[in-house]
């Protein structure tokens, strides 16, 4: 009875190729992850820096510019005020001479 090998160069050959597309298979798949783990950092990290633009908006208004406005406003209301003054003196004089 001829002793035969218990594996053969060519079961041998089948199991390697298997064992390496295996592997491929494996480092496809961590790949892919680590691909997908990464891009949720960058939008986590886009998203909290977008948040801080949103929040830190460009200075439109300056002081000066704000100060000029409230005294144009107070000037015009100051205006009003007395000539709404002046009217009801006239009306008042008006009831009590007439």
């Amino acid at each position: 009875m001829p002793k035969e090998p218990l594996i053969t160069r060519s079961e041998l050959r089948r199991r390697r190729e298997e064992e390496l597309a295996a592997s491929e298979r494996n480092q496809k798949i961590v790949a892919k992850q680590a691909n997908k783990e990464w891009k949720q950092k960058e939008k986590q990290i886009d998203n909290h820096y977008r948040k801080v633009r949103k929040k830190n908006k460009a200075i439109t208004k300056t002081r000066t510019e704000e100060n000029q406005k409230s005294r144009n406003l107070n000037t015009f209301l100051i205006k009003a005020i007395v000539v709404v003054a002046l009217l009801l003196i006239v009306v008042a004089l008006a009831i009590f001479l007439l």
